[in-house]
């Protein structure tokens, strides 16, 4: 994970991470990069927690500069480091989404577009000929409601897409 910083800052005593990945958060990892036990990945780790974020990564790069912090000191330089930073990047909100495949005739295109834009849902790929093929991202907060929609249109073909 750290190679890009440890390229850039290759003279740095430390490179310490922590990341949460995936929809459920359970995908997690914090490092020390030979800190004490404990006292630069988990601060780290709790900043991104406290802003409840995932898919998210954070690296603090850090050069000794001869003064001995001690555990508590290295703690606060860690979990504050990763404050300010989480605090001035935005965060940028995703809905989660199910993929479908549309097919259907021309004829029911404002139909089926109707209940895409009203469903907030995210289209992907589109081809619009006499027949028509759709990839749509369907908020998961919502499926089901909007393919109860979507199965009401005469002639909509649906299939889920597998990863």
């Amino acid at each position: 994970m750290p190679r890009r910083s440890k390229k850039e800052h290759p003279k740095a005593t430390h490179h310490c991470y922590a990341y949460r990945l995936g929809t459920d958060g359970t995908a997690f990892r914090a490092v020390d990069d030979g800190e004490p036990a404990g006292s630069a990945g988990k601060p780290i780790l709790g900043q991104i927690d406290s802003k409840q974020l995932t898919d998210t990564a954070v690296i603090v790069v850090r050069y000794f500069g001869g003064t001995l912090l001690g555990v508590p000191g290295l703690i606060n330089a860690y979990k504050m480091s990763a404050a300010i930073v989480l605090q001035l990047i935005p965060a940028i909100q995703k809905n989660v989404e199910s993929h479908y495949d549309l097919t259907f005739d021309y004829t029911i295109l404002n139909d089926v577009m109707t209940i895409v834009k009203q469903q907030n849902c995210t289209v992907y790929s589109q081809e619009l000929q006499l027949f028509c093929t759709m990839r749509v991202g369907i908020p998961r907060t919502n499926e089901d409601l909007c393919l109860l929609r979507l199965k009401d249109i005469y002639g909509l073909e649906i299939a889920k897409v597998k990863k």
